[in-house]
Order: structure tokens, then C-alpha cells, then sequence
């Protein structure tokens, strides 16, 4: 099964809406469903190195992002939100996020069976 995981939300938000889409996107991709994760608006600082969990904060969610991408979870970030979102404006993407379009995500959005936005 094809699933897009549409993320929104600034990373650490006071909320643990993106950790729990990270281990819901964790769980389908080791059930064996094709997971596919695109990152738009605030979202897009999850695939910063420079994002780190606030003090007090228990999970780190940029390193929970890399180990799906090391599991062979695609991950793309809207371009244009690169330089308009997040708190951190114009810093590069770690490896294995990919650079991409909103006709990118249409074409995902097709192409799945399933499509869940956080």
C-alpha cells in the first residue's frame, strides 16, 4: 500500500502531533506499506541538522526522520517553503531529504492509496 504522510507543523511545537506522526509513519513502514513523507510550512525544519529538541524535550525528532530515511523512507521538502517557513530559514536539508515541488506532492497524491496530513 502507497501512503503520503503530509507534514505541517513546526517540529516542537508544544505538542507532540510530528513525533507522532514519525512513529506512525515508523509503523507502516516496518508493516511493510510503501511510506512516503513530504514536509511543507513549518515542518520543513524536521529536516534541518541545525533543529534540536528544546531542553526538556525527550525525543529527537530529526534524528527519528533520519532513521526512516535510512530505512528507505522517501522524503521530500517543499522548496519554496525552504525560504518562506519554519524558524530556520534557508538552512540546508540533511542527506536523504530531497529539495522538491508542489507538483511533486499532486503526483504522490495520485499515485497512493492513502494520504494523512499532521
Amino acid at each position: 500500500m502507497k501512503i503520503v504522510i503530509i507534514f505541517n507543523r513546526e517540529p516542537y511545537d508544544n505538542t507532540d502531533v510530528t513525533w507522532n506522526g514519525l512513529r506512525l509513519a515508523d509503523k507502516l513502514s516496518e508493516g511493510g506499506s510503501d511510506v512516503r513523507l513530504f514536509l511543507m510550512n513549518d515542518a520543513v525544519d524536521l529536516a534541518r541538522d541545525v533543529c534540536r529538541p528544546p531542553e526538556g524535550y525527550d525525543q529527537d525528532l530529526s534524528k527519528m526522520l533520519k532513521a526512516l530515511i535510512a530505512r528507505g523512507v522517501t522524503v521530500k521538502v517543499c522548496g519554496t517553503c525552504m525560504s518562506r517557513c519554519g524558524i530556520y530559514k534557508n538552512h540546508p536539508y540533511f542527506e536523504g531529504a530531497e529539495k522538491s515541488t508542489m507538483q511533486a506532492l499532486a503526483d504522490w497524491v495520485v499515485d497512493s492509496d492513502k494520504i494523512i496530513s499532521f
